[in-house]
């Protein structure tokens, strides 16, 4: 039978307040435990919340990017459950009135085209503590840090149809909520990560199948991991005749499976009800514009920027635009070295390259903007090569020195002296009669493939610093001469 996946994410943003949603705690990732918490936190007797501003400019500001509706009278509800990290016995959410209605998401697809995901909602809420169950033999601590800390919880419809639907959808989330500055994106730290709603139906189906919810995951490459699993689990089950139970599951990246937490709770479980301890919020359209006007450049506007005023392709510029701060740092290297083509590649090449081989965020980098434009620059006035330059890069990333240093203590600038190479270019010639025969009785248009070899040998003599381009120049012009 062919099947058609369904997927709905709901997404769980750790919002940069410098303060908890309703107390005054700091917010900081790796305190010791228990050491940023409150008495209004832990729901105290006697110990009343008060609303942090800054968690709804940030919410309104999110809802804004995404041309979505605003709650112009939004209220605090009562999440009523049990679990030793929420010691107040519920959790302060949204309910019937989030602050963000109704808005869309475009992704882009691998073939190039563009698809709307619609957002259901988005709510504040409180997070919960965390339960510590590999730091005690045969116990469980409870670290109550993280409860209060505020979040987004932004819901999507259930409208990707791929792992790799809800992969980009998520990056692209990602990218809007670090430019526009409501959080800081770091998945390792919690700050952003996922549940996702998965179930399959046989292809032409309306009704939706039994779906399952994988819990906090928290990198890309286990979201499209997980959901890949979880959809070949169910059509497993589905394909010998069982059914699909509504579940809470976990997903074991070690393993790569997913397994059962809890049956899954309907919302008239958590009993909801307005909090008593918090009034309503209510704005107005004049706050809201004041908020939509501040908007910074989003990614989609700064995508098309950088193919209309900088001439990259559109995947060059979408790469370098799914994040805040690595455009920032291809615009600072552009700055340096004035030519947007090359510190793209540099960008999204060698220097990505050394940031994944270190699992290091571009702001950790120890190379700078200002270096790579340097380095950039020397590649362009033809001081060194390609080659050359990755050495270079190689050394700037273990902090030894200056791009001007590194070329000379390396001894790494290019030989662009036409005497010097062409004394070369004669000496390889004169040493390769087999290959110059070979050439003169190649087909025209194939004997450029056969410049390879004797480009090797001037570049062997030359220990890599003859200009490759005035060696292939020369190499073409001898030998066309001699044929």
């Amino acid at each position: 039978m062919a099947w058609e996946i369904v997927i709905g994410l709901e997404i769980h943003v750790q919002l940069a307040t410098k303060s908890k949603l309703f107390s005054g705690a700091k917010v900081a990732f790796g305190a010791a435990p228990n050491t940023q918490t409150t008495l209004v936190d832990l729901g105290m007797p006697g110990a009343l919340p008060v609303f942090n501003e800054e968690a709804l400019r940030m919410a309104v500001t999110f809802g804004t990017a995404i041309d979505a509706e605003i709650g112009k009278h939004s209220v605090f509800a009562r999440k009523n459950y049990f679990y030793p990290d929420s010691p107040k016995g519920y959790q302060t959410s949204q309910m019937d009135h989030p602050i963000v209605g109704i808005g869309h998401l475009d992704i882009q697809l691998e073939d190039g085209s563009t698809k709307r995901i619609g957002v259901t909602r988005a709510h504040l809420e409180e997070d919960a503590g965390k339960s510590l169950h590999d730091d005690f033999d045969g116990m469980t601590g409870i670290d109550l840090n993280r409860s209060s800390t505020p979040l987004l919880e932004i819901v999507s419809e259930p409208d990707m149809r791929s792992a790799k639907e809800a992969v980009a959808y998520m990056r692209k989330m990602h990218a809007i909520v670090t430019t526009i500055g409501i959080s800081d994106g770091n998945m390792a730290e919690g700050s952003m990560r996922c549940d996702a709603n998965v179930s399959i139906r046989p292809k032409g189906q309306e009704k939706l199948g039994t779906r399952a919810e994988l819990k906090n995951i928290n990198s890309f490459r286990f979201i499209e991991r997980a959901i890949n699993v979880e959809v070949e689990r169910q059509i497993d089950i589905l394909e010998d005749g069982g059914k699909i139970a509504q579940e809470t599951r976990l997903y074991d990246a070690d393993k790569n499976e997913t397994r059962p937490m809890r049956s899954k709770e309907e919302a008239n479980d958590y009993r909801y009800f307005p909090c008593p301890d918090l009034l309503p919020i209510n704005i107005d359209d004049a706050y809201i514009d004041a908020i939509r006007k501040a908007l910074p450049e989003l990614p989609d506007q700064r995508s098309a920027r950088f193919v209309s005023q900088l001439s990259l392709s559109e995947y060059d510029a979408g790469v370098l635009s799914a994040s805040r701060a690595l455009a920032d740092y291809f615009e600072a290297v552009v700055a340096v070295c004035n030519d947007p083509k090359l510190s793209a590649n540099w960008v999204t090449g060698e220097l990505a390259k050394f940031l994944n081989q270190n699992n290091m965020e571009i702001n950790a980098a120890p190379v700078s903007a200002e270096q790579l434009g340097q380095l950039i620059s020397r590649i362009k006035d033809d001081t060194i090569n390609t080659k050359g330059a990755k050495t270079v890069f190689e050394e700037l990333w273990d902090q030894t020195g200056t791009v001007d240093g590194i070329i000379a203590d390396k001894g790494l600038k290019q030989v662009s002296d036409m005497g010097a190479i062409e004394a070369m270019v004669d000496d390889v010639i004169a040493a390769s009669p087999k290959q110059v025969q070979q050439y003169r009785d190649a087909e025209v248009e194939k004997r450029g493939k056969m410049l390879g070899f004797f480009m090797g040998q001037v570049m062997k003599a030359s220990k890599g610093s003859a200009n490759p381009g005035q060696v292939n120049g020369l190499l073409k012009k001898k030998l066309d001469a001699l044929c």
